[in-house]
């Protein structure tokens, strides 16, 4: 009995001494941002000078087992600076606190209103520097973002930068973009070119996309959302980085960064530079693009850091202009690749109408941050933009030699082409040249719209217990500058054109002569907004308003004599309120709501009818209400993120020319509502599994009130434009998509993208939708689903970190219906469409230094 007890008592002493033994190889901890304490998921935790580790889950938190002989951990995360740690057997590292491997970050995020996850209450969706560089690739800056939910992306002309992005059923006129925190929708329209910031790509360290009312205190007219861009600052590490990459259709690609990081004296700069060309997928759309950055930060001391940052992307493109028919494109040897809109001009391709542009779009910031105490800081940052550029147009009396009925995706019946079916602008220039006496009767004629922007944008905080509170300055002035240039007589000695009414229509006009119109619209903004924002450990809340003066004044060099060439201010004060509430139950699960009103100043189209400096009588502000709900999990290897949305977009304005005479639509009211739910899985350190779905129902509300004026405003008839219960188009309605990423073997990682669309309506023209008897839902395109792969594989080089990355889009080259035109009777023979492209790919590397 004694013998068998001593055995048992042995026994659990080998036992405890071995669990004892598998504790003291424990360590455990949490990852977080140095700066805000939020965690970091997906940190890299590996035991110095081996393979071993693992990464951080969504809470921050890792836990693994130490091989024997461990003595140190490197703790990294992309856009941080690795941190070491000793190690002294098993033991609870605690809070890890990662640092910014950029200058100023901080605070420039601050300024952009970058938002922490499960406590700011809204819907947030954040593309790291991380996923763009691995899996954009080829395409288009925005087009990163297709596996947003509620998010649509197209590549409209097909020509490089030509890509456009909805949220929640809204274009880009109704999204809100900033770059650091400074707006860059155009000032008139609203519209974002995404060809003028194609090298932001480049640059970018973060993307958010909030959805709905977004985090901005600024007093934005987005609609569905904000695109948040963050880009790169100056690198606090010292080092470079250069890039090679090829793609499909002659892309070729080049970059090199390099800084300085942060040297003793306080200064740190960094630099880069890229070239970008190749054919385009789409027939006749080779381009030519350039991209640079420059960021130079000097710390003056504790308080104050200046920053400068410039950036800027000079590009020329070719592109389509038009859509076409299904049929059409089948029966042409391009098939879905078919452009209309080029041909040949002294033997180089030469885009026509719609079929070139040109734009280059430089901005400056010079920021300053202050840190007045603990509590308190002051940011302004001062900007410019002023770009130049434009596209190419055609005109002249016999304009539609060179032209394509955009209305039908037919040729005219006069319209010239070459044996192979280009444009033929040798045949029209033989046609100008002989035209002796009338000159050229069709040319070449670039649209351009320079302008010049500048702004302060200032934003203090204070920090008192629980509240933050936020109020700041912004202040803008934009003038653009917009007219037609002559380019090219196509053969001529000369042009005619009447419509300056200060020339004699008998003038000979040559190359860079205006033509047409030319006219400057000035836009004075200036706005105060305020946050007050509560936090504590279980809950958090925030209220917001903003008001602002915003004024525009036109001049017309062309229609109107001097001393009468310059309107009158005319002057809105448009203003918004929003807050939310967000609750975090436990450390699992958390729910917000929010809701907002916002008033919206008109565009400036709106405000001057015609293009005249006549005011339009019945203009109205815009109003947005909306509100979501939402709810989020979070757990140490999976999160999930569901939210409810509702907006009502009231008195929308629009107004179109038809005919010479303008067509002023009101009441028009849109309401869009749905549903969306992403989620990420984690189960290990190789694997990573993404899936969105977004449901939505946007449609509009009522049938409307429409009214025709002449150029002098005369009321010259009305009609009724049946849109009741019509859905939005161009932006698909159902969407969904499912990620893997996996380590398939050590450095190698593969991955599998799914997209689906679906509810997808062509858009259409209000102006047509006058006879009841052809009412009804316009044309739904056929669902789609698409499939990318890629791969990345890290090695070393020289003692150099190197990754190849590989990416091939539309993999199983599936032929879909990207945007269209609804026809009169919205079936599909009578649609214009653009196809989207086929299977392309791209495959670069990158080494660091």
């Amino acid at each position: 009995m004694k013998n068998a007890m001593r055995s048992i008592l042995t026994m659990a002493a080998i036992m405890m001494l071995s669990i004892a033994a598998i504790a003291q190889t424990t360590v455990k901890g949490v990852v977080v941002d140095g700066s805000t304490n939020e965690s970091l998921p997906g940190a890299s935790i590996v035991v110095a000078g081996t393979t071993s580790g693992t990464v951080s889950g969504f809470d921050g938190s890792f836990a693994f087992e130490l091989p024997k002989g461990a003595t140190k951990l490197v703790v990294s995360f992309v856009g941080f600076l690795d941190k070491e740690i000793a190690l002294k057997g098993a033991q609870d590292l605690g809070i890890i606190k990662l640092e910014s491997d950029a200058v100023g970050l901080k605070e420039v995020s601050v300024m952009a209103s970058i938002v922490t996850d499960r406590q700011t209450p809204i819907a947030v969706s954040t593309i790291s520097s991380d996923i763009i560089e691995n899996k954009l690739g080829s395409q288009e800056f925005p087009e990163i973002l297709k596996s947003t939910p509620s998010v649509y992306t197209s590549k409209e002309g097909g020509g490089f930068g030509d890509a456009s992005v909805y949220i929640r059923g809204f274009d880009s006129n109704n999204v809100g973009v900033l770059i650091n925190g400074i707006p860059v929708n155009d000032m008139e329209s609203g519209k974002v070119y995404w060809s003028n910031w194609a090298g932001l790509s480049d640059v970018t360290r973060t993307m958010q996309v909030q959805r709905g009312l977004g985090a901005s205190k600024l007093g934005l007219s987005s609609v569905g959302g904000t695109i948040n861009v963050l880009t790169k600052s100056t690198d606090a590490k010292k080092g470079g980085v250069i890039k090679s990459s090829i793609g499909n259709d002659g892309l070729k690609k080049s970059l090199i960064s390099l800084s300085t990081g942060l040297m003793d004296n306080g200064w740190a700069v960094t630099i880069l530079g890229s070239h970008t060309s190749g054919d385009g997928y789409i027939k006749g759309t080779d381009y030519d693009a350039w991209s640079y950055f420059a960021n130079i930060s000097k710390v003056i001391n504790e308080k104050h850091t200046l920053s400068f940052m410039i950036t800027g992307a000079p590009q020329w493109h070719n592109q389509r202009g038009n859509k076409h028919t299904i049929q059409q494109y089948r029966d042409h040897k391009d098939e879905f690749k078919y452009n209309s809109d080029y041909g040949m001009r002294e033997g180089k391709l030469y885009g026509g109408a719609y079929g070139y542009n040109y734009y280059h779009k430089p901005q400056a910031q010079l920021n300053h941050y202050w840190t007045m105490d603990d509590k308190t800081s002051l940011t302004t940052s001062f900007y410019a933009s002023v770009g130049s550029g434009g596209g190419r147009r055609v005109y002249g009396t016999q304009s539609k030699l060179l032209g394509v009925n955009y209305s039908t995706g037919e040729d005219y019946d006069v319209t010239m082409r070459t044996p192979d079916g280009l444009l033929d602008f040798e045949g029209v220039a033989a046609i100008n040249a002989a035209s002796t006496a009338l000159g050229s009767q069709a040319i070449i004629a670039n649209s351009v719209n320079n302008h010049a922007w500048y702004g302060l944008l200032s934003t203090l905080t204070h920090e008192y217990k629980q509240f933050t509170f936020t109020a700041g300055l912004d202040a803008r002035y934009y003038k653009g500058e917009h007219y037609n240039e002559i380019h090219d007589l196509l053969g001529g000695q000369f042009y005619l054109n009447s419509s300056n009414v200060n020339r004699d229509a008998n003038t000979w006009l040559k190359a860079d002569d205006k033509i047409n119109y030319y006219n400057d619209g000035e836009a004075l903004y200036t706005g105060l907004f305020g946050q007050t924002e509560y936090v504590t450990d279980d809950y958090s809340a925030f209220i917001s308003a903003a008001v602002s003066r915003k004024a525009y004044r036109r001049t017309d060099y062309f229609l109107y004599e001097p001393g009468n060439q310059k309107s009158d201010w005319e002057d809105f004060l448009p203003w918004n309120v929003k807050a939310g509430f967000n609750y975090k139950i436990n450390s699992i699960h958390n729910v917000f709501v929010n809701g907002g009103y916002v008033q919206r100043t008109p565009y400036m189209a709106n405000v001057f009818l015609n293009n005249t400096n006549e005011v339009n009588k019945d203009v109205k502000y815009e109003k947005i209400i909306t509100a979501e709900l939402g709810y989020a999990y979070t757990s140490s290897n999976f999160n999930a993120n569901v939210t409810l949305y509702r907006t009502n977009w009231k008195d929308r304005g629009l107004v179109k020319s038809l005919g010479g005479e303008n067509v002023n639509i009101s009441g028009l009211n849109q309401l869009h509502q749905g549903i969306e739910v992403e989620g990420e899985y984690k189960p290990s350190k190789k694997l990573t599994v993404r899936a969105m779905v977004s449901v939505g129902d946007w449609v509009y509300q009522d049938d409307v009130h429409a009214v025709v004026y002449d150029d002098a405003q005369v009321k010259k008839g009305e009609f009724t434009a049946y849109l009741k219960d019509v859905h939005v188009g161009n932006s698909a309605q159902l969407s969904g998509s499912a990620s893997i990423d996996y380590e398939v073997l050590p450095k190698l990682n593969v991955s599998v993208d799914y997209t689906y669309y679906g509810n997808h309506y062509a858009d259409f023209d209000a102006t047509k939708r006058t006879d009841i008897a052809t009412s009804g839902d316009s044309w739904e395109m056929p669902e789609a689903g698409l499939v990318d792969a890629g791969f990345r594989y890290k090695f070393q080089i020289a003692g150099l970190d190197a990754t190849l990355n590989t990416n091939v889009y539309n993999l199983f080259d599936t032929e879909y219906v990207s945007k269209a035109q609804d026809g009169l009777t919205h079936t599909t023979n009578e649609a214009l469409v653009y196809y989207g492209f086929g299977r392309t790919w791209s495959t670069g590397l990158k080494i660091k230094f």
